[in-house]
């Protein structure tokens, strides 16, 4: 095992299969179990630059895990799980890691994407506030927008539909997808254990329309890119098992791998007219290392 100490930070590159909670007590070794795992849960590791808190994360050899020293150490990297791409007065455009919240649920009040960057905006001026216009999943990686003040986030939800002109998802999924590429149309319902599921009757839940690319593909697995004409919850998800291709790691809809370690679904683009200026933005953040390593 390698290891890399710096002022603000520690890394390890790891050697052989473990959980992460076992890994960190063993380098961690001056400190209780409980104050390994308050480190683990505060948001101040990450593995691959995805951040986790999940204690039984399946470490590979290979995969360098960093670890943040303190509190101090997390005020200098200002935030954790996430990175600000575009900022204005309007909006706020971020990178967003696999495993972070992008906002508190009602079981959930962990670390998120809108308390960093509330407490961002509040750095300048105690009132600023920030207001969510969509969200990821904790799982999936990549471009979101805020907005920073109401006014903003109405005019973005109201006109979604109108003004996004792009919108962008990169899908490692199981098996050999065989069409170049396709479209996938059904209507999404939502079952009383809130899992959705598609009906393939015209009316018989809300429309979903989902258009995918092959990039790349081997004998295990097959790179998506994947265009999403409506915006429906788990929509990518559902409609990739529905054609016997579930995303990696996605064991809520079909897959039974583990493959990379996260959920195989990254938000690459993002573009829409700017809610005040009316002018075409572009945002893209690169598709995860994890997941090309599997076609090379």
């Amino acid at each position: 095992m390698k290891r890399n100490k710096r002022s603000n930070h520690e890394t390890h590159t790891i050697d052989e299969p473990m959980e992460l909670l076992p890994f960190l007590l063993s380098v961690m070794e001056n400190r209780s179990r409980n104050s390994v795992k308050s480190i683990l849960t505060r948001g101040q590791v990450s593995v691959d630059d995805d951040l986790t808190t999940k204690h039984n994360y399946q470490l590979k050899p290979g995969q360098t895990v960093m670890i943040l020293k303190n509190k101090v150490a997390a005020k200098v990297n200002k935030m954790i799980g996430l990175s600000i791409i575009h900022e204005d007065k309007d909006i706020i455009v971020i990178n967003k890691d696999a495993g972070l919240l992008s906002i508190a649920s009602a079981k959930e009040k962990d670390l998120t994407a809108h308390s960093q960057l509330m407490d961002y905006v509040r750095i300048a001026n105690p009132k600023n506030r920030i207001f969510v216009v969509h969200r990821l999943d904790r799982d999936t990686s990549g471009v979101m927008v805020f907005a920073k003040n109401e006014k903003v986030k109405r005019t973005l939800q109201d006109n979604w539909k109108r003004i996004v002109k792009e919108r962008t998802y990169t899908a490692i999924v199981d098996g050999t997808v065989k069409k170049p590429e396709g479209t996938i149309t059904s209507w999404l319902k939502e079952s009383s254990t809130l899992v959705m599921y598609s009906s393939p009757k015209e009316g018989d839940g809300l429309r979903a329309v989902t258009h995918y690319q092959k990039q790349l593909s081997n004998k295990h697995f097959s790179l998506l890119k994947v265009n999403l004409e409506t915006g429906r919850k788990n929509q990518i998800r559902v409609h990739m098992n529905d054609i016997g291709h579930p995303v990696v790691g996605d064991k809520k809809y079909g897959s039974n791998t583990n493959a990379i370690g996260r959920l195989g679904l990254h938000a690459s683009v993002l573009a829409f007219e700017h809610p005040g200026t009316g002018k075409l933005l572009r945002f893209e953040a690169d598709v995860p290392d994890s997941f090309m390593r599997k076609f090379k």
